[in-house]
């Protein structure tokens, strides 16, 4: 693939470029202030979701990364890290979730996860292949009304970042159901087939709002 790349601190529309391309930010260094806002299709009360994303990073040992970030006022209702010890994890309004996957690296890595509060079970995919199932938060419910970005996490309603945890490497397709979709469907999104559309984010036409030094780089597929 050859990448095109543009820096901008502007609203991107994030859609498929001609020919076929596909868009994605690089954080390349770390950060208190660089960031981008996605601008949900549908308010997130969700009783149940699948989460997806491809991610890349070379940053190694004892070093938090946030992945993904969703705060209203009062709480951080759904965050998505790399922990200190590797691990893969999310937080639903307090303690978290956490699942031991190869570690996240230069090579990039597609990962979904999925969580429906009926019956509490929550997973992660990494590449296609299923983690075992673990019970968390059931019965709970992710309250609307707060703002998504990547590349940060806000430890109030839209701010006070912590550089030690900011994103620094690339991340893209980021979609986001307001269901669990099945296994057999996110392995074909591993794969690049891409039905179906997400409905509370669809990457190739979310609203973008990029903050910083954050590029946006056009890989022909």
């Amino acid at each position: 693939m050859r990448p095109v790349v543009f820096l901008l601190v502007a609203v991107l529309s994030t859609t498929l470029a001609e020919g076929g391309g596909v868009k994605s930010l690089v954080f390349p260094s770390e950060s208190s202030n660089s960031y981008v806002e996605m601008i949900p299709q549908s308010p997130l009360r969700l009783k149940a979701f699948t989460l997806c994303m491809r991610v890349a990073t070379e940053l190694q040992g004892e070093r938090e990364i946030i992945l993904f970030a969703y705060r209203t006022q009062d709480y951080d209702e759904l965050n998505v890290w790399r922990e200190l010890d590797g691990r893969i994890s999310f937080y639903l309004s307090g303690e978290g979730v956490f699942f031991q996957v190869p570690q996240l690296g230069s090579l990039q890595s597609h990962l979904c996860f999925t969580w429906d509060s009926s019956t509490g079970a929550a997973n992660v995919f990494m590449d296609g292949k299923k983690s075992l199932t673990k019970i968390y938060k059931k019965g709970h419910t992710i309250q609307p009304g707060g703002r998504v970005i990547l590349g940060q996490d806000p430890d109030n309603y839209f701010g006070d970042f912590d550089a030690k945890q900011s994103l620094v490497g690339e991340i893209y397709d980021v979609n986001m159901w307001d269901s669990v979709l099945p296994g057999g469907i996110i392995q074909d999104l591993f794969t690049g087939i891409r039905a179906p559309r997400g409905n509370v984010f669809d990457w190739e036409s979310t609203q973008l709002k990029i903050n910083g030094n954050v590029h946006v780089v056009t890989h022909e597929l």
